[in-house]
């Protein structure tokens, strides 16, 4: 992730392709540094969706009428997209979700749940999302079920040598891991990391909702069995997500719920169900949320990734630099290899009391535990203040930002 020395990535070439960005909060220009929560929508996004809805709207799959027809060319069509967005040949390796969340719980309850019993475990890591969590805990409860833990460092890097270690002493059904931290920015080694466990014989669940907005993620090159993300990270629509999972695995998996749409045929004794990706999208679902999420994926691609991805690592070691030099102010989360997070603490200042004076200034973070509670246990923090930049952010929001932390720390002395 080192820097480019190419031209650097103009900001100013893309805000006005985000309409939001333009506003004033609290009477101040919006300065949006809550990107790791949820991402801003270029006008694309918003309006592909609003001329769907206008012109084109209709259910799926159900219909010989031309909007029918229309909209379920554009919803197959925005699956064929995505595929190719991660590297994959077969659109039916890619199950629309609602997020990252309900693709966890998917894989949970539909992959893990048949093989699961007592003794059988799941590897994670402790800079796990809640989502990544949670979903294995409700499993324990009903199969009995163990969760293995890899420890993460002080600094916030994983450990590789329990990682591999985990592997092969518990033999767990599934290792499953974040790419990338939403509340550190660590940028874990994920190809060693699935390699190690394809080594080991054990399947992998990859939670790309923080990668996906940052850098290309290639399924064939990764090699993970599953990969969740959230389109609304993605400069998506909310509500849209994606499950990729290798055919063999989603060809012999039952379905997560049942319904309409993800059935060949229904009996009062028996029903049989579509193949994949049909036979995990019960009822009628998000169309217009596939059809944006698909309209932000080739706005992102339009743009010069490489020199976003190095903006981006610019605005975090400036932001890095400026509040490391605030008295009473400690970085959190120095992994060798850091995506554009930026959590931090003030000595006499609550992160919650930070995320209010900056809102006054118009300046838009996030404050908390970042639903990672047992991350922040690990390091002994109650939460942090974070800032997350995108490449729509610019060397004087950051600016801004270390000015105001320097007044709120004067105020809190």
């Amino acid at each position: 992730m080192s820097l480019s020395s190419k031209a650097p990535f103009d900001p100013a070439t893309v805000r006005d392709d985000f309409p939001i960005l333009s506003q004033s909060i609290n009477g101040h220009p919006l300065a949006y540094l809550d990107n790791a929560a949820s991402t801003q929508k270029p006008r694309v996004v918003i309006e592909t969706m609003n001329r769907f809805y206008a012109e084109a709207y209709s259910n799926i799959h159900r219909g010989v009428h031309a909007l029918s027809q229309q909209a379920t060319e554009l919803y197959d069509g925005s699956r064929e997209v995505i595929a190719q967005f991660f590297g994959t040949n077969d659109s039916r390796e890619i199950v629309f979700v609602r997020g990252t969340t309900e693709g966890i719980n998917l894989i949970a309850q539909s992959f893990v749940r048949p093989q699961a019993g007592a003794g059988s475990c799941v590897l994670l890591t402790e800079m796990e999302h809640h989502a990544n969590i949670v979903p294995w805990q409700i499993l324990r409860e009903q199969v009995g079920l163990d969760l293995a833990i890899c420890p993460v460092s002080d600094e916030g890097d994983v450990d590789l040598s329990e990682w591999k270690r985990l592997l092969v002493e518990k033999k767990p059904l599934l290792a499953s891991f974040v790419h990338v931290s939403n509340a550190l920015g660590t940028i874990n080694p994920a190809k060693e990391m699935i390699a190690a466990a394809r080594k080991a014989g054990v399947p992998v669940l990859l939670d790309a909702a923080q990668s996906t907005p940052h850098f290309p993620i290639n399924v064939a090159e990764l090699d993970p069995d599953f990969l969740v993300m959230s389109g609304h990270k993605l400069f998506g629509p909310t509500g849209i997500g994606v499950l990729y999972g290798k055919y063999g695995h989603l060809s012999v998996m039952p379905p997560y719920q049942g319904g309409g749409d993800m059935i060949q045929k229904v009996t009062f004794e028996k029903t049989r169900f579509k193949a994949p990706p049909e036979r995990f999208e019960a009822g009628t679902p998000h169309i217009a949320g596939a059809i944006g999420l698909a309209a932000a994926v080739r706005y992102l691609q339009s743009l010069d990734r490489e020199a976003a991805l190095d903006h981006e690592n610019r605005l975090r070691a400036a932001a890095e630099e400026g509040l490391g030099g605030i008295s009473g102010l400690r970085l959190i989360g120095r992994a060798r290899h850091r995506a554009s997070v930026v959590p931090f603490i003030l000595e006499n200042a609550h992160p919650h009391d930070i995320g209010t004076f900056l809102d006054q200034k118009g300046i838009a973070i996030r404050s908390g535990h970042h639903c990672a509670q047992p991350l922040m246990r690990r390091l002994g923090l109650p939460g942090t203040a974070r800032a997350s930049f995108t490449f729509y952010n610019t060397m004087e929001e950051v600016e801004r930002l270390v000015d105001e932390v320097t007044r709120i720390e004067r105020f809190f002395r």
